[in-house]
């Protein structure tokens, strides 16, 4: 008497496969985006934002790197809005603590720019977390350098 036929056989390995690709893709899914960041290795603020992207769902490949301001001009940063660290998530610039939030708004809104930025350093942001918070502004950038108040915090 034949349990598994190789029929059967072949039909639970196909199902099986089905299923492994279906949890996988509902994994990456889950993860979120990869975010480049690339910044000094002396930055703390920097290592503190990276934090607050994984601990909202982003997976982040943070490189230390000599010159991070090399980034910034590379992606298209204008220099106003720079601030110690820039990033890319799917072909966006990120530039300094913007919110993890703001990082999802863009990537569903999908706006015709180059990138988000949240110039300086303000305290209170993402990252420069402490008893004081300043207000700042998320501004959207596009390739001309023109920008756009995206969020504000007061």
């Amino acid at each position: 008497m034949r349990i598994l036929g190789p029929s059967l056989l072949g039909g639970a390995a196909r199902c099986a496969v089905v299923l492994l690709v279906g949890f996988c893709a509902q994994l990456a899914q889950a993860r979120g985006p990869v975010v480049e960041v690339f910044k000094s290795a002396t930055c703390g603020c920097c290592t503190e934002w990276v934090k607050h992207l994984r601990a909202h769902g982003f997976e982040v490949s943070a490189r230390d790197v000599r010159d991070p301001a090399a980034y910034r001009a590379k992606f298209g940063v204008p220099e106003r809005l720079g601030s110690c660290h820039t990033a890319r998530v799917e072909g966006y610039a990120i530039e300094g603590h913007v919110p993890a939030r703001e990082i999802r708004r863009l990537l569903a809104e999908r706006p015709r720019a180059v990138g988000l930025a949240v110039p300086a350093m303000p305290r209170g942001s993402p990252g420069m977390e402490g008893s004081v918070r300043d207000p700042y502004d998320v501004l959207l950038f596009d390739a001309e350098g023109r920008t756009r108040v995206y969020a504000s915090y007061r």
